[in-house]
């Protein structure tokens, strides 16, 4: 074991932890002052769940011993049979439970990912149903085949540094299948569904960005050369999406907003993901300014042409963001920066790595489609997805938790 990497890799999970509130404010702050609360217990209850969850199974079915390229085993339920002195099977300078814990992290802030989609209009109780199906079903099997020993699309040559496929293509692909699913809110297409907080949304965007660092540098699983690639990378590509967005702002609207540039950090985030540890650094530059207009017109698309309520656009911006940066890894990374690649990217002339990052966003999303099916279909037996008009319209904060954001004073309700 290494002190160093070791100390490195808990900051780095705490960081990965510190994401999820940041997603909270985040969310928080874009939707209705009556769905707030809901917005973000949300996020901490799944905090909670996917903690639990990963330690009693997830781990285990994650990282375990594989079965058919698919799934891990049960050997490591609930922790057992690791010791404190064990080093990881996945990174031999750190202690398995660090890597346990750091792995734990993601688990947290994929499902969360999720609820940006469904604000104003899914059960909370149907909500923490699916998400603990959805964990099982989704998210530790595309774990295992794309990091775990033996996994499928890591055989093929598909490579996925932080979670472009795992994470942010599985649960947008989720959360538009879930949206198209629940329907519209009601209203929807004569409301205005006003920003009620800013100054929550800007907070959540910088927690993002500063978690993710821990997320994509603690991604190279020791304090080295490669984490500082990562570090840089991720940088660029968040600081080149911002400008990029600002710029389509000024273009479509004569201004500016504080909005749109923190939506552009987080996209430009997204894309860089899947390549961080991967891609030259001047490819940062690439994958950050052209990631904003895809996933604005991306957007666009899905909310003006094909009339889909993504609430708070989780598939237009990590759905569509994350099949950008997978696809742009295979267009631009090299081996020479990361042997786990096998190949080089398009770009230097090899075809192999771009049609392996293909397949597996192919994969990711026929497996999140069907796994959402599954799942939702499976919460319907206990409670029904939606809320009833009544709960919609008073808002989910009052009809789900009993709670308000703000107190009432005249003039603001």
């Amino acid at each position: 074991m290494n002190t160093g990497d070791t100390a490195f890799m808990i900051i780095c999970a705490a960081l990965v932890m510190f994401m999820t509130p940041g997603l909270a404010f985040f969310y928080g702050g874009l939707v209705r002052r009556k769905n707030v609360v809901n917005t973000m217990m949300c996020c901490v209850a799944i905090m909670g769940l996917a903690i639990v969850m990963w330690v009693a199974i997830g781990y285990s079915l994650a990282f375990g011993t594989d079965h058919g390229g698919v799934i891990g085993s049960f050997e490591w339920v609930f922790l057992n049979g690791i010791d404190l002195t064990d080093v990881s099977p996945y990174a031999d300078t750190i202690p398995h439970f660090v890597y346990i814990a750091f792995q734990m992290m993601f688990a947290i802030i994929t499902p969360a990912l999720i609820t940006g989609a469904l604000v104003g209009r899914m059960r909370f109780k149907a909500l923490f149903l699916f998400i603990a199906f959805w964990s099982v079903l989704v998210y530790y099997p595309l774990a295992h085949m794309v990091w775990g020993e033996g996994g499928w699309l890591a055989s093929i040559g598909s490579v996925d540094f932080a979670g472009g496929d795992v994470v942010h293509i599985s649960s947008g692909i989720t959360a538009l299948t879930l949206a198209i699913l629940i329907g519209k809110r009601k209203g929807y297409d004569q409301a205005a569904y006003r920003i009620h907080n800013i100054p929550f949304v800007v907070l959540g965007a910088s927690m993002l960005w500063f978690g993710w660092f821990g997320f994509n540098a603690g991604s190279a699983l020791k304090a080295d050369g490669l984490a500082a690639h990562a570090f840089m990378t991720s940088a660029i590509s968040a600081a080149a999406a911002m400008l990029s967005w600002m710029l389509i702002d000024v273009i479509a609207n004569k201004k500016p907003t504080l909005v749109g540039a923190s939506t552009g950090l987080v996209v430009g985030l997204v894309a860089i993901t899947p390549g961080a540890g991967f891609v030259p650094i001047w490819s940062a530059f690439i994958i950050g300014a052209l990631v904003s207009p895809i996933c604005y017109f991306g957007v666009k698309l899905i909310k003006q042409k094909l009339k889909i309520d993504d609430a708070l656009d989780a598939f237009g911006c990590h759905g569509i963001g994350g099949i950008w940066g997978g696809i742009a890894t295979g267009l631009f990374a090299k081996s020479s920066i990361n042997s786990v690649a096998q190949w080089d990217g398009l770009v230097f002339g090899e075809v192999r790595l771009f049609l392996a990052q293909l397949a597996g966003i192919g994969v990711t999303i026929v497996i999140a489609v069907v796994g959402t099916l599954v799942c939702a279909g499976l919460v319907r037996i206990f409670t029904k997805l939606r809320v009833d008009d009544r709960d919609e319209q008073i808002g989910l904060d009052r009809s789900q938790h009993g709670e308000k954001a703000y107190p009432a004073f005249n003039g603001w309700d």
